[in-house]
């Protein structure tokens, strides 16, 4: 998943316009204007007509063959490894480079990644939920849309069209992230080819106020770090794996949350991802009334630029280094299984700390009921609240230049539905 994106440096690649006159330094202000411009976020209702949920995801290659052109979509895509100019040189060599030590790993877990799987199930089960407990919008219909396997973004449109959404008939449909921390590089990125597809499918132009153009009409479950149905389940893992601990040893297990990282470079551009994992974190800890020490790191770092950290691998080797061999990791940033759970974790810090035993992880949201019953209920309170999206959706990084992501967030921030059920 993330961990092959995100494990080359980051490049940065800025022009800096120098105003020969006033003119030309009156247009820059007006773009930074527009960069820092925050759209209003319009109320949403909708008509009895069902209702789309669509779980965005970076998605994983299902079988080895399609390892490659995993990672040769996941190295073109400028949201998330800005290469410049070099893009469409770099990225198919890097991929090309990188696929068979990645398909070695993919190989060690079974020959594949479960996120399909998982987020198909989790879907589903969900959307039976929401029948129950939202019969004013059902029925509803589960999707999945992958950034950057099968099924793609595009395919998941067309789907969308073919089953009677759009095409002068209107319809519902919430994009609802698997990344419960929002970052520009993973929820922002799938939100970027979503509103690309729905251009391409749908056309430039935006809905009209009383609906006459039929499209399809978007709201955006965008983040939900704090949700206490994620934090109640994220507690009781935790809580389950403690529990495999003698009670005199127990107290002072180390917990060790582990988040996928982040170059600093996108972080300094004021990307929100590090507080809002740090939400999550604070809000587990105090579900479990602090019960154990307990520290964030982060996994997957690689390349000479500086990332978040610590790195998850370095703090375990460092505490059993000190004698603290009591640890349990927990992957709080991810919502299944995928190769950072069942390789990098399981197979790389654990199966190398030398104390299997003792080093733990805790089990993945994956099928977990408390888990879908929160998915159920975050959708529901969204599709009750009538808003096209959070507030902080419409909000820009304060070092944002790209013009993709300011439309792609006007657009979305600016999606209504007509009133009448």
């Amino acid at each position: 998943m993330a961990s092959m994106a995100l494990r080359l440096p980051t490049a940065q690649l800025c022009k800096t316009a120098r105003p020969s006159s006033f003119r030309p330094s009156l247009r820059c202000a007006q773009q930074q204007m527009r960069w820092l411009a925050t759209p209003t976020v319009h109320p949403v209702t909708q008509k009895n007509t069902g209702t789309a949920m669509v779980f965005l995801n970076m998605g994983g290659p299902s079988t080895l063959d399609e390892v490659g052109d995993f990672l040769s979509r996941l190295f073109a895509d400028a949201d998330l490894i800005p290469l410049g100019r070099l893009q469409n040189y770099l990225g198919p060599l890097i991929s090309k480079r990188r696929t068979p030590k990645i398909q070695k790993q993919y190989d060690a877990i079974g020959g594949g990644s479960p996120i399909r799987k998982w987020s198909e199930y989790q879907c589903e089960e969900m959307c039976k939920i929401l029948d129950q407990i939202s019969p004013e919008t059902a029925p509803h219909k589960p999707y999945v849309a992958f950034r950057y396997a099968n099924p793609l973004t595009e395919e998941m449109y067309r789907k969308l069209l073919a089953d009677g959404f759009g095409n002068g008939k209107g319809g519902r449909a919430v994009a609802f992230t698997q990344y419960p921390q929002y970052s520009c590089s993973t929820t922002g990125s799938s939100l970027n080819e979503l509103w690309k597809w729905r251009q391409r499918l749908e056309g430039k132009a935006g809905p009209t106020e009383d609906g006459s153009d039929g499209t399809i009409r978007w709201s955006v479950i965008d983040r939900w770090p704090t949700h206490p149905g994620l934090v109640e389940a994220f507690a009781r893992n935790i809580e389950e794996k403690l529990a495999e601990y003698p009670e005199q040893r127990r107290k002072d297990v180390v917990l060790l949350f582990s988040a996928h990282s982040l170059p600093m470079s996108v972080v300094n551009r004021g990307d929100p991802y590090p507080q809002e994992i740090g939400a999550t974190v604070q809000a587990v800890m105090q579900r479990l009334n602090f019960s154990n020490p307990y520290r964030l790191c982060y996994q997957s770092q690689v390349g000479p630029q500086p990332w978040l950290g610590p790195q998850t691998q370095t703090s375990v080797e460092e505490y059993i280094h000190k004698g603290q061999k009591d640890l349990v990791l927990i992957p709080i940033a991810f919502t299944s299984d995928h190769i950072e759970t069942l390789y990098e974790l399981d197979q790389e810090v654990i199966g190398e700390s030398g104390h299997p035993d003792t080093v733990k992880r805790v089990e993945s949201l994956n099928g977990n009921p408390v888990f879908i019953k929160a998915l159920a209920d975050l959708a529901k309170e969204h599709l009750d609240s009538g808003l096209a999206c959070s507030h902080q959706n419409s909000l820009r990084c304060p070092g944002c230049k790209s013009e993709r992501c300011a439309a792609s967030k006007k657009f979305f921030a600016g999606q209504e539905i007509l009133p009448g059920h």
